[in-house]
């Protein structure tokens, strides 16, 4: 059997303006053994009541939803004192908006014409710490990185050498350092130096730090000020996992947090 203790279960609040998607939504995840779902909101203020009223993991949302409260509904639920994960699931594959929801601390971007079964285990690992972006954000995003790095270089103090972008797209597409020195003609500790460079540019420590700062868009200022570590949203470390190496060709990226050096 595959019984839970509900305190085991990962607890959701949906966030959807559309009823019957909602719903739909609702049903499917509730089958999970592991997934409960703590409430179905259609409003911002129905998503903070539900969160001061009951313990939650995982909030989903999508990025229309998503601003309707004040400037938009993870830094009023932040301001409220939770301390859970973000998710958001949408049909668009906006750069600026996923990099908008991003920088205000969503754990992940996940489309919706993606397998429900997909949509669950995206859940699971933003529930337990990992970052989840889908391939097509991904690169949409690594494209803007790639402009933007050209155009920086010129002004930047400390610009992002070729070595440098191509490790650190490696790392977007969640390659271990073996793979990506395989692809690009340098020994794993070639890449492994790289890496270590990249983190002092950012001012990070860790792969998942790394990741958030460049998928921000906000990796060149924090080579300008960078004597002190960007924090992951909320302060929690992203943890470990060994999905690295196995998700790099799956229409989303299970991104980790540890730095895998």
């Amino acid at each position: 059997m595959n019984d839970q203790t509900q305190e085991s279960r990962i607890r959701l609040v949906l966030f959807e303006d559309h009823g019957l998607f909602r719903a739909g939504l609702g049903r499917l995840l509730a089958a999970e053994p592991d997934l409960e779902v703590a409430g179905e909101c259609s409003t911002s203020a129905e998503v903070l009541e539900v969160l001061k009223k009951s313990v939650a993991n995982v909030v989903l949302l999508d990025f229309d939803v998503g601003t309707e409260y004040g400037n938009d509904l993870i830094s009023a639920a932040r301001k409220a004192g939770f301390q859970g994960r973000f998710l958001v699931v949408t049909g668009s594959t906006d750069v600026r908006q996923s990099a908008i929801a991003l920088k205000r601390g969503a754990s992940g971007i996940f489309l919706s014409s993606q397998a429900p079964d997909r949509l669950v285990q995206a859940i699971r690992f933003v529930c337990d710490g990992g970052i989840w972006v889908d391939q097509n954000v991904i690169q949409l995003l690594a494209d803007q990185l790639i402009e933007k790095s050209r155009l920086e270089d010129q002004r930047s103090s400390a610009p992002l050498e070729d070595r440098e972008r191509n490790v650190l797209l490696g790392i977007l597409e969640g390659f271990s350092n073996r793979k990506i020195g395989d692809n690009i003609g340098l020994s794993e500790s070639s890449v492994k130096n790289t890496v270590q460079q990249l983190f002092r540019k950012a001012g990070v420590k860790t792969r998942g730090q790394l990741v958030r700062v460049a998928l921000e868009g906000t990796l060149f200022a924090a080579q300008v000020v960078h004597q002190q570590p960007n924090e992951i949203a909320n302060g929690a470390p992203l943890k470990s996992s060994e999905r690295w190496p196995t998700t790099a060709n799956l229409p989303g990226k299970a991104i980790s947090g540890q730095s895998h050096q």
